[in-house]
């Protein structure tokens, strides 16, 4: 029996609001290429983010356009070939990978090289907001032992980053300016961020225009998330960033993920494995990546009202390996 693909599309409310520096959403708009032959049927679920020219109307259209060739037997390998990266093919190789993993009877993990898929710690989001209301949330969330700050309303982001610090002055706190800061304001951040003790930088300057952090002396590590997206971004990396953030929806997708992995550790870049804010099924892909990394940062259910059926269990802060019924 030839091998079929459908799409749906889903919503799912945010508790609350998630504001970064870019704007504010109540509702994760997912969606899910779904690949069946008979009683043997692959998952993969996407975000289209907006940022990187995404709709969700298009992406789509994207995976429906491929259902001729996954009738005809399309491989990861081929698809990585016949779409470029980016959401629409992060949700079919997702779903492939987890149809041959439920055709086969063999993990996703297993096949992807990862004898043994451990539970993780992963970082929480606090949404950008006043000094004094970020404070109160990093203070509700202080059971958690990595935060994630979001700033890059440059304005109030060092009363931002020392209110944090002194909520919760025992946890490992991570930056994240969504490529919202300024090259001329930078020393003034990276010390604020050294003097509160942070441990990551992310993004601070738009993708494009980051050659200046090749001159810019840092005490906190900076890791690159909308400047990489696969692996032929990170030449042009190196002497920029510290880290590189492996997020599927800018890859095009695990396979490529896991290349991506390779060539960044090898030319000495350290991990973070993130997310957008989507649902158990698209975290489970990216927990195959996660033994690698300094930093998981799969909250994206967490901030959910509500996440969808066999979601994967978190307690706490830590997430554990997904239920084959889920994926993989």
């Amino acid at each position: 029996m030839p091998r079929s693909l459908s799409v749906t599309i889903e919503r799912f409310p945010i508790a609350g609001t998630f504001t970064i520096a870019r704007g504010s959403r109540t509702e994760a708009l997912v969606v899910n290429a779904v690949i069946r032959d008979g009683a043997t049927v692959g998952r993969g679920e996407c975000v289209p983010y907006p940022r990187f020219d995404e709709t969700v109307e298009g992406v789509v259209a994207d995976i429906e356009a491929m259902g001729p060739a996954i009738a005809a037997g399309l491989t990861r390998d081929g698809l990585r070939g016949d779409m470029p990266p980016g959401a629409a093919r992060n949700a079919l190789d997702c779903a492939l990978w987890d149809f041959e993993a439920k055709q086969s009877g063999i993990r996703a993990h297993v096949t992807a090289g990862v004898l043994r898929l451990p539970p993780v710690t992963t970082a929480y989001t606090i949404s950008l907001d006043t000094p004094d209301a970020m404070a109160e949330a990093a203070t509700r969330a202080q059971d958690r032992p990595i935060l994630k700050i979001k700033l890059g309303a440059p304005e109030d982001d060092v009363a931002r980053i020392r209110a944090v610090r002194r909520a919760v002055p025992g946890a490992t706190l991570i930056a994240d300016a969504n490529e919202g800061w300024r090259e001329s304001d930078l020393n003034g951040y990276f010390a604020a961020c050294a003097e509160a003790g942070f441990a990551l930088i992310e993004q601070p300057l738009p993708a494009g225009r980051d050659g200046a952090l090749a001159g810019v002396s840092r005490r906190v590590p900076i890791c690159a998330d909308e400047s990489v997206h696969d692996r032929s971004d990170l030449d042009r990396l190196v002497g920029l960033y510290d880290a590189v953030n492996i997020k599927l929806d800018k890859t095009g997708g695990l396979t490529e993920a896991l290349a991506l992995a390779d060539a960044a550790v090898n030319r000495g870049f350290a991990l973070m494995i993130g997310c957008m804010v989507g649902t158990s099924l698209a975290m489970a892909p990216a927990l195959l990546l996660a033994p690698r990394a300094r930093f998981v940062d799969l909250d994206g259910p967490l901030l959910l009202a509500r996440d969808r059926d066999l979601g994967l269990r978190y307690e706490g802060a830590v997430v554990y390996p997904p239920d084959p019924l889920l994926w993989g």
